[in-house]
């Protein structure tokens, strides 16, 4: 399959008194196009670190990471913030809506952060449909159940058609059927949108869900699984 991503012996130390610590050991990891990819780890494993770095809100302290086949690895403060408000989208675990801001304006609010030039008002309803809520959109998150939330997350994040998606244990906070249905809206999402998607979990019940698993344990890649066989042309 086309990568989107990979990275190259990527390790990221951190000081701390009386030395560093080292919470990438060296991580190699490949992420294939319109693909779901887990990145499998208990909390201090890395993979959150790990996540920051692919998703160019940190820089590694050595390797490199190649993203749509240009090195990122060195890029400076200015250039990850372009890449990130132009070709990536974020979802994390606490959500993290406006709250006095309606479903609507959520989703409206990230397509004028990333200069979106189209429509407005169509991108964001279709966005909203996409995730089978184009029927809340007046609705205030404090008025939407938490897997609703969730999907207005979603919907925020793919608004300005970025080509990958890191999502942060999107799912932690949601029970087994909601974020089965969360998983679902991903699968959909990456056969209409051709978005890729990259997600930390420790929930081992949506590890068959993703094409490529990766299990991090102390900073390393300790066992990868590879389900893209059959799955795609």
């Amino acid at each position: 399959m086309e990568e989107i991503l990979r990275t190259e012996d990527v390790k990221r130390a951190f000081p701390v008194a009386g030395g560093d610590f080292w919470a990438l050991k060296g991580i190699s990891i490949t992420v294939p196009k319109n693909s779901l990819t887990i990145l499998k780890g208990r909390s201090g494993s890395g993979k959150t670190t790990l996540l920051n770095i692919i998703g160019a809100l940190d820089a590694p302290t050595s390797g490199k990471v190649f993203f749509d086949g240009k090195d990122i690895s060195n890029a400076s403060d200015k250039e990850r913030e372009l890449l990130r408000r132009r070709e990536i989208g974020f979802i994390f675990q606490s959500v993290a809506l406006i709250p006095v801001m309606s479903a609507y304006e959520n989703v409206e609010y990230a397509l004028r952060l990333a200069g979106y030039k189209g429509d407005y008002k169509e991108r964001v309803m279709d966005c909203l449909k996409l995730v089978g809520l184009s029927k809340r959109a007046s609705h205030m998150p404090q008025e939407l159940s938490g897997g609703e939330q969730q999907r207005v997350a979603i919907a925020r994040a793919i608004a300005h058609k970025p080509k990958i998606i890191f999502a942060d244990e999107p799912t932690g906070e949601l029970d087994s059927a909601t974020s089965l249905s969360v998983i679902g809206i991903f699968k959909d999402l990456i056969k209409k949108e051709g978005i890729t998607f990259v997600m930390t979990t420790h929930d081992p019940k949506l590890m068959g869900y993703g094409d490529m698993v990766y299990e991090i344990l102390d900073g390393e890649v300790i066992s990868t699984t590879d389900n893209t066989e059959g799955r795609n042309e």
